[in-house]
């Protein structure tokens, strides 16, 4: 007859849900991405210009306008609701793309209007993994549940980059063919992968729509079962808090810039030579880096608590040094650093390694700052304010994208603060120590 203690109430069933949530931000995060790593592809095919590619990397950041609305109903309707809607603006984006209308101005216009609806999903994959591992595991689990769901958006980028020139064959690859039957070729090509990425989130919908419940019968620890404060008394206490306001600006600026410069990556390379394909791979190679440290780091953090500061501050020395090793790598005329396929896949991918494994690690530490703040409200804020950052750095890109010197150079500018604002803040674990003490 006696109940579990709160800490032990946890279900098998944490991980299927887990899964799917998982699945459904590594789709998002590939369908976004879908266009920077073949861009050559999609100017040829579809007559994209430069300032096409940044738009539909844009609407990546525009999607995050909502995001008010999606934190107030993941805090008023729960979990089910919420990855419901957002699955099936994911699906209806990638859906939109995939219509067939020979006018080639209106494709355009239906592949941007997809790459729109699916930003708008971008709120719930980026903000509800720290909800999502508070509502379902224990603390001693709960770090490596939210790098797992957080980071899977990264992972879904990362696997564009791996898709798209592979499936999509460059320009240059088909040179030798008549210029009419080369163009139609890469458009069948492209066309076969959109409809490829709407058959598979078609399906992560239909899993979720089957099962994919709110909560657990039970809480599966103490903090998940207390009070939290309203949606208006959040933002209050938000605002307020100055050492909220450090990290978030600490995670939001880096985060932003690397964001927007991932996503144009191929464009930023092109000019010193790098090809499509090679810059696919450095993309692709950096992001699970980053997702396979992150998971480590968060599972070090589950095992040692109370060290979120700590390991930021690795993180971060780390991500300086290596943007500024690129930045200086692609400066060669005036360095004389050796510019080689070598150097930029290491320094990518050291910098992909240090700032996506740190996004599971600032979300704990958002949790633990501002408690008892609903998770997806705190981690909502910051990933807004990241997209603003991101968008107003590719708001500038359309129209300064022939010389890309300036967009290099905002990375080690916005890891070097990240990194002064993280060694004045003052951690504290208001969550950790309610689940310790009422617990024990």
């Amino acid at each position: 007859g006696r109940l579990p203690p709160l800490s032990g109430r946890v279900y098998g069933r944490r991980w299927l849900v887990l899964l799917l949530f998982s699945l459904l931000s590594f789709a998002q995060g590939l369908v976004w991405n879908t266009w920077g790593p073949i861009q050559n592809s999609a100017r040829l095919a579809f007559g994209f210009s430069g300032w096409d590619i940044a738009l539909l990397v844009f609407w990546g950041p525009i999607g995050f306008a909502p995001c008010f609305f999606f934190m107030w109903l993941m805090d008023k309707k729960g979990l089910r609701v919420t990855v419901l809607l957002t699955s099936s603006l994911v699906v209806l984006g990638a859906g939109l793309r995939c219509v067939p209308v020979s006018d080639i101005e209106i494709r355009k216009k239906l592949i941007h209007g997809g790459q729109l609806l699916n930003g708008l999903a971008g709120p719930t994959v980026m903000n509800a993994a720290p909800f999502l591992s508070t509502t379902w595991f224990s603390p001693d689990e709960r770090a490596t549940a939210t790098a797992i769901a957080s980071l899977l958006n990264s992972l879904g980028s990362a696997a564009a980059f791996l898709v798209g020139p592979l499936v999509v064959p460059p320009p240059n690859g088909t040179a030798h063919l008549v210029s009419q039957s080369n163009t139609q070729h890469i458009k069948d090509r492209i066309e076969a992968m959109l409809y490829a990425e709407f058959g598979m989130v078609s399906l992560i919908f239909s899993a979720a729509l089957a099962y994919f419940p709110s909560r657990p019968p039970f809480p599966p620890s103490v903090a998940a079962a207390s009070q939290r404060l309203s949606y208006r008394r959040s933002f209050c206490r938000l605002l307020s808090n100055f050492r909220f306001l450090m990290i978030a600006l600490a995670y939001a600026i880096p985060l932003g810039v690397f964001s927007g410069w991932s996503g144009v990556l191929d464009l930023i390379l092109t000019p010193i030579h790098v090809s499509q394909v090679d810059a696919g791979w450095i993309g692709f190679w950096s992001i699970v880096g980053g997702c396979v440290v992150g998971i480590a780091m968060a599972r070090f953090a589950d095992f040692i608590r109370g060290m979120l500061k700590f390991i930021l501050l690795l993180l971060l020395s780390g991500a300086t040094l290596a943007s500024t090793w690129f930045t200086l790598t692609c400066l060669t005329t005036v360095t004389h650093l050796p510019l080689t396929t070598a150097t930029l896949y290491t320094s990518c991918i050291l910098l992909g390694i240090f700032l996506n494994s740190s996004v599971p690690i600032f979300f704990e530490l958002f949790v633990e700052t501002v408690y008892p703040v609903p998770e997806g409200i705190s981690c909502g804020v910051v990933t807004f304010l990241s997209n603003v950052f991101m968008g107003v750095l590719l708001f500038f890109l359309t129209f300064y994208h022939t010389e890309f010197s300036w967009f290099n150079w905002c990375l080690p500018g916005s890891c070097l603060l990240s990194l002064l604002l993280i060694l004045c803040f003052r951690e504290s674990y208001d969550r950790l120590y309610l689940d310790v003490v009422v617990s024990v």
